[in-house]
């Protein structure tokens, strides 16, 4: 496998996430997302398809290639193997772990990241609930919904949450909602589509429709 550098590697990643929302990824979204100069991410796509990682053509977007894939789920391996460690290993909250594995993710020693996966017991998510590639780039899909599309008077258990920020985090952490808490939604409000929800051994509180769309649950266990 090559080298990459890590604006590359950042490139790479971006492209992967932004790709999954639409058919071909533009330079002004990249642009947008990566906070650079639209002539800069032309330049990087350049070299990105000389490399064979980006199937791209002035004006009609690019994808990654089947081989840019393979290293954007290496490098979102990496990244989330090191925030599991964060969290469960250093015991960094949530809102904390998402920044230093930015640095970390771009230590791309196979056997270290081998080695770590089994130090820490081969999990499949991270502590914001997103899959963690395994070393084949193979990714278990959680069977989710946002909690926005919850019916009512049924129990489900958090599993994800979309949106990582800080200030996301924040607010989950002062209503006492983390990955694995269990909730109901008691009731759907017709003016602003908040909701009212209970979880165990709280009474029930409204939450926004902003939030609750960025908060994915799963039924069962």
């Amino acid at each position: 496998m090559l080298n990459f550098s890590i604006s590359e590697e950042n490139y790479i990643k971006t492209i992967f996430h932004l790709q999954q929302e639409e058919k071909n990824v533009t330079t002004n979204g990249l642009a947008a997302v990566l906070q650079t100069k639209p002539a800069s991410i032309t330049d990087m796509m350049k070299k990105l398809k000389q490399k064979k990682l980006v199937h791209y053509q002035p004006y009609r977007g690019f994808r990654l290639t089947n081989e840019g894939k393979k290293i954007a789920l290496s490098i979102i391996r990496r990244h989330r193997l090191w925030e599991y460690f964060l969290s469960e290993k250093l015991k960094f909250s949530w809102d904390e772990v998402h920044a230093v594995a930015e640095d970390l993710e771009h230590v791309s020693n196979k056997k270290l990241v081998d080695k770590l996966d089994e130090f820490l017991g081969f999990p499949r998510f991270d502590p914001h609930g997103d899959p963690i590639p395994d070393s084949q780039g193979r990714i278990l899909k959680n069977q989710q919904i946002p909690l926005s599309e919850m019916p009512l008077n049924k129990s489900a258990v958090v599993c994800n949450v979309s949106d990582q920020s800080s200030s996301m985090l924040e607010l989950m952490d002062h209503n006492n909602i983390a990955i694995g808490t269990r909730v109901e939604v008691k009731k759907k409000f017709d003016f602003d589509h908040s909701l009212e929800i209970k979880l165990r051994q709280q009474n029930p509180f409204i939450i926004s429709d902003m939030l609750a769309k960025k908060i994915f649950v799963k039924y069962g266990a």
